[in-house]
C-alpha cells in the first residue's frame, strides 16, 4: 500500500509517496509558492495539484491515503461560498503586533500562557484576525469559517464538504485554543473579531479521518488524514521521543520536543502546542534562519558553499564579531520591529572570513537560546536532531555541538515534514492503536571543544543587551 504525505510549506509545496509499511519514498514531487508574507490560498491549491500529479505519475501504484501538513498560523479567511474573503496573511507577517501587544495588556502574559499555551506575537492567527477587524472590518463581516493553511487544502481534497476539519496540533497554535482541553476557545475568537463568531473546523483526533478524496481525479477515493501543521508532521515523520530536541533550520527556525503534559510560559518563549499523536510539542521558534546565511553569503560575493568556506577558515568567536540576525523582525525574542546588527567591528577584525563566521554563530545562537529555554520548562535534552535546508551547511554542522552543548545529529536527507504527513495517512489508512514505525538513520556531527560555545554565546548576549536591552 501507498501513502501520500504533503508538506505545504511557505516557499513550496512538496509532495512523497511512500510504502506504507516501511516508508521507503518511491515519488516525489514539487511546486513554488508566490513570495511574500500574505498570498493567495488558491496558489497553495495549484501547488498542491501539480505536486501531486507529478507524484502520480512516479508512483508505483495507487495511492491509498493522503494527509496534509503545512505552515503553521496561516490566517484563511472564508466567505459563505467557501472563497478566501483576502489573501492569506501567513505566520512571518509582523502586521499584527500591535495587536499582539493588546492581548497581552487586556488578559495578561499568565492568563493567556495557562488558557492558550501561548503569549501572543504577531505570528499567531488570533492577532491577524484581530488585526482584520480593525484595519479591514467590511471583509471581516464576510467571514463565515476560519480555516488554517493545512485546514483549507484539506477541504479542498475533500471536495468542499459542509464539515471542515482540523487537528490538535495546527490548532493549538491560533491562539484561540485551549491545549490541555483539546477545545476552541469561542469567546476569544469573537473578542478578536469584534464580536463576530464564524465557524471553526470540527477537531480530529490524530488518526481520524475527515472522509476520502472527492473530485480530484489522481488521488479520487483516497482515505484523508487528520492533517496537521508542519512542526507537527515533522517529529511524527523523525519519531521523535523522549529527550530529543528537533532543531528545523528552514525559512525559520524551530526548536521543539515531544512532551506527555502540557506546558505554559508565561515569559512567551515557549509555545505549549500539542503534536500530532495526542501528546504535546512544546516550541521556540526565531523567524530568521537559512535567510541568515544566504543573504551573507550574496552579501560577500559568494554562494552558500563559499560562505562555508570562509567560515571554516575562521576561529570559533569571529574575531570578536557577533551578528544579531534579526533580518525580518524577529518572533524569539518578541522583537518584531528589530533589524540585523553585527558588533564587535574593528579594524583588524573585518575580514570576509570573520563575517561569514558570525553569520552561522548568530544564527545557532538564537536556536541554542531556544534550546535552553526548552529546557527551562522542564524538556529533557539529550541530543539535538539537526534538519532543515542550514543543515546541510558543513559549517553549521562543525559549529552546533558547541553551541548546543549536548550531540548533534543529523538525520539522513529526506522530507521529513512530509514524510510525517505520510505516516499519518498510513495511521488513519490502516486504523493501528499507533503510527508506523518507520527507521531513521543519523550521522552525528563534530564538536568543537565546548568552552569555545560558551564564549560564542557570552559575546553573543552581551551584543543583544547592547542593542536591545534583554
Amino acid at each position: 500500500m501507498f501513502v501520500l504525505g504533503i508538506d505545504s510549506s511557505t516557499q513550496s509545496t512538496k509532495a512523497v509517496a511512500a510504502d506504507a509499511e516501511t516508508g521507503e519514498v518511491v515519488a516525489t514531487g514539487k511546486a513554488l509558492h508566490p513570495a511574500g508574507t500574505e498570498v493567495d490560498p488558491w496558489a497553495w491549491w495549484d501547488a498542491a495539484q501539480q505536486a501531486i500529479g507529478q507524484v502520480a505519475e512516479q508512483a508505483p501504484g495507487p495511492i491509498a491515503a493522503v494527509s496534509v501538513a503545512a505552515q503553521q498560523h496561516g490566517m484563511v479567511a472564508v466567505d459563505a461560498d467557501g472563497d478566501p474573503v483576502r489573501d492569506a496573511l501567513l505566520w512571518n507577517d509582523t502586521r499584527s503586533a500591535p495587536q499582539a501587544r493588546g492581548l497581552v495588556e487586556r488578559h495578561g502574559a499568565e492568563r493567556l500562557a495557562r488558557r492558550t499555551g501561548l503569549v501572543p506575537v504577531a505570528s499567531f492567527t488570533a492577532t491577524k484576525l484581530a488585526w482584520l477587524a480593525e484595519h479591514e472590518p467590511h471583509l471581516a463581516d464576510r467571514v463565515d469559517r476560519v480555516l488554517l493553511p493545512h485546514d483549507w487544502l484539506t477541504w479542498l481534497l475533500a471536495g468542499r464538504p459542509e464539515r471542515a476539519c482540523t487537528d490538535r496540533g495546527d490548532a493549538s497554535g491560533t491562539g484561540y485554543f485551549d491545549p490541555a482541553a483539546g477545545a476552541w476557545l469561542p469567546d476569544l475568537l469573537a473578542e478578536v473579531l469584534r464580536g463576530r463568531s464564524p465557524r471553526l473546523p470540527e477537531v480530529l483526533g490524530p488518526h481520524e479521518s475527515p472522509g476520502r478524496v472527492a473530485g480530484f481525479e489522481p488521488l479520487e477515493g483516497a482515505v484523508l488524514g487528520a492533517g496537521t501543521g508542519d512542526n507537527m508532521a515533522g517529529a511524527l515523520g523523525l519519531g521523535a521521543g523522549p529527550g530529543d530536541v528537533v532543531v528545523s533550520l528552514g525559512t525559520s527556525g524551530t526548536a521543539f520536543a515531544v512532551a506527555e503534559e502540557p506546558c505554559a510560559d508565561p515569559r512567551g518563549e515557549v509555545a505549549g502546542f500539542c503534536d500530532a499523536t495526542g501528546r504535546f510539542l512544546p516550541l521556540v521558534c526565531t523567524l530568521n534562519a537559512a535567510r541568515v546565511l544566504s543573504a551573507s553569503a550574496e552579501m560577500l560575493g559568494t554562494d552558500l558553499a563559499g560562505l562555508d568556506r570562509l567560515a571554516l577558515r575562521a576561529q570559533p568567536g569571529a574575531g570578536g564579531l557577533s551578528l544579531l540576525p534579526y533580518l525580518d523582525g524577529e518572533r524569539t525574542p518578541d522583537l518584531p520591529e528589530a533589524a540585523g546588527t553585527l558588533t564587535g567591528l574593528r579594524g583588524g577584525n573585518m575580514s570576509p572570513e570573520n563575517v561569514a563566521r558570525a553569520a552561522v554563530e548568530g544564527m545557532l545562537c538564537g536556536l541554542a537560546d531556544g534550546v535552553d529555554a526548552l529546557r527551562r520548562v522542564g524538556v529533557e535534552v539529550r541530543r539535538v536532531l539537526l534538519i532543515g535546508g542550514a543543515g546541510e551547511s558543513a559549517a553549521v554542522r562543525e559549529v552546533a555541538p558547541s553551541l548546543f552543548g549536548v550531540p548533534v545529529e543529523i538525520p539522513e536527507s529526506a522530507e521529513y515534514v512530509a514524510l510525517g504527513a505520510a505516516k499519518q495517512a498510513a495511521w488513519a489508512a490502516t486504523g493501528a492503536p499507533a503510527p508506523p514505525a518507520w527507521r531513521l538513520r543519523a550521522e552525528r556531527c563534530p564538536a568543537e571543544k565546548i568552552y569555545q560555545g560558551e564564549a560564542v554565546r557570552h559575546a553573543y548576549h552581551q551584543a543583544r543587551r547592547a542593542v536591545h536591552g534583554i
